[in-house]
């Protein structure tokens, strides 16, 4: 029998119970079992690590931990967290959650193409008017990030009859997605930016893209244009967001993450008329999904002794 696996994390009483099924249901040969039921004897010999939110000194207290597999897509607070002498981690990149979150890409996309925002502010104010109808193929949508996530929110857009390019970091092997015109570089950044009528924000949060969305690049959007965010909050500056709106330079933004989650009462966003709050809900983990990759991920390593392919540590992700 294989050595146990620990699953460490922040996660509530239920959310744990539902991955401690997913993951036996998905490796009936291995046992996956809570940090704290391990005596320390068992952990001397734990060599993967299950995280969620994990608590450093409880990773710490891992000595032959060999790697560690998040249950998230994000890993920017594990790199943080961790530091730069943690084992190898290897982020989830589930099928499933990226069909859910390019399903939601897609949905608000639409939202925002009818003109859903206005149409509230309408029914708030009384008012009934109808507006002039935008086709898909009229509204321009500009990727920032083209990952597996931003692959398939491209092809969810470009099925839909929107017209789609995208911003990335590097050139994409074989060119990107069908039908979607890539850019690079802060010039090909401005470009898109300039030219979109909606802009969905899919970036891993490093320290390149950290405030990566400020005043300027707020500045270089076209008037009237959307902003939807469902990579991470830190990547946009609210206070330079909110003054865009203000001025009506931007139309509405439509957040999903946040610098801070949950957001504070006290936020402005909450009441902000050109703002909708999503409570962090447009790519959640599916626990069956995640435990098939993760179960996956195992197997090849007990057949080959091979870490999967882990995060770089210089990028972020």
């Amino acid at each position: 029998m294989p050595a146990s696996l620990a699953l460490v994390g922040n996660l509530d009483a239920q959310e744990e119970a539902d991955y401690l099924a997913a993951l036996a249901a998905a490796m009936p040969g291995e046992t996956v079992r809570p940090f704290r039921d391990l005596s320390e004897a068992e952990r001397a010999t734990v060599e993967v690590a299950i995280v969620a939110n994990p608590d450093p000194a409880e990773v710490a207290r891992l000595p032959r931990l060999a790697w560690i597999h998040s249950l998230w897509a994000g890993v920017e607070r594990l790199v943080r967290d961790l530091g730069s002498d943690a084992p190898p981690i290897v982020r989830l990149v589930d099928p499933e959650l990226a069909r859910t979150m390019a399903e939601a890409v897609l949905a608000w996309t639409y939202y925002l193409q009818r003109d859903m925002p206005a149409y509230r502010r309408q029914q708030e104010a009384g008012l009934w008017r109808q507006r002039p109808y935008r086709a898909p193929a009229e509204t321009q949508v500009g990727l920032l990030g083209l990952g597996a996530l931003g692959t398939a929110a491209a092809g969810r857009l470009v099925g839909a009859g929107f017209p789609v390019a995208a911003w990335t970091r590097s050139p994409p092997a074989g060119g990107g997605p069908p039908g979607v015109a890539v850019a690079t570089g802060p010039d090909g950044l401005t470009r898109l930016l300039g030219g979109s009528d909606v802009v969905v924000c899919l970036l891993p949060l490093t320290a390149e893209t950290r405030g990566l969305l400020d005043a300027g690049r707020f500045a270089a959007m076209k008037r009237g244009a959307a902003l939807l965010n469902v990579a991470r909050g830190a990547i946009v500056d609210t206070g330079a967001l909110l003054a865009a709106l203000d001025a009506g330079h931007l139309d509405h933004a439509v957040l999903d993450v946040f610098e801070t989650e949950p957001l504070p009462a006290t936020s402005p966003l909450w009441r902000h008329p050109g703002v909708t709050v999503l409570p962090h809900i447009t790519g959640p983990t599916n626990p069956g999904s995640a435990a098939a990759v993760v179960a996956g991920n195992l197997r090849r390593y007990r057949e080959t002794g091979r870490i999967p392919a882990a995060v770089d540590r210089g990028r972020g992700y």
